[in-house]
């Protein structure tokens, strides 16, 4: 997987954690650079480490399944993005206080990485470098949601379904994109 394809991965992947930024933007009283780093520092974090915990859990079933990991990558990236474009598509609005304590924070950084945790059992699949990964999805996520709080504490909430949709059709075509080129078609 080329680095121009992981990052295109990252900024899908990044989308709920935006989406929840926003959120937080939306709900603090007063912003800072610092808050917005603190945000986006909890979700890169999560959203690095995940893809390491899923590559660990891949590489010992690897031998078991290599048959089918196109098929397994397609599948879990699908039903990723196929939810995100459901939860952009529901209207519902999720409650995000403008609390940033450790647990409140813990929690969404998991919530939002979940994800994460999928898309490494596919990096192991695919024998992508999983330190550059890591470090792409970081890095991105963390850019990404520092300005998440900036935007939703200038837009509101607007942008947060397109965000939502946006990362959920990328997932869904990267996931396309790899069962293609197995079979040969790209």
């Amino acid at each position: 997987m080329s680095f121009g394809a992981i990052f295109i991965l990252a900024v899908g992947l990044a989308m709920d954690a935006f989406a929840v930024a926003v959120c937080k933007g939306l709900a603090l009283k007063k912003i800072s650079v610092g808050k917005a780093l603190l945000v986006g520092a909890w979700f890169g974090g999560f959203q690095a480490l995940m893809p390491f915990v899923g590559y660990l859990l891949g590489t010992g079933f690897e031998d078991k399944i290599k048959a089918v990991d196109h098929w397994i990558a397609f599948i879990l990236l699908g039903l990723i993005g196929c939810n995100m474009i459901r939860e952009a598509c529901s209207g519902e609005e999720e409650e995000a206080a403008g609390c940033l304590d450790v647990r409140s924070m813990l929690l969404l950084a998991v919530a939002t990485s979940i994800d994460a945790l999928a898309v490494g059992i596919t990096f192991a699949f695919l024998r992508v470098n999983i330190v550059m990964a890591m470090s792409a999805i970081g890095v991105v996520t963390l850019v990404i949601s520092a300005a998440g709080v900036y935007i939703g504490h200038m837009f509101g909430a607007k942008y947060k379904a397109k965000a939502e949709l946006a990362g959920g059709i990328i997932l869904i075509l990267i996931g396309l994109r790899i069962l293609l080129e197995h079979l040969g078609i790209f």
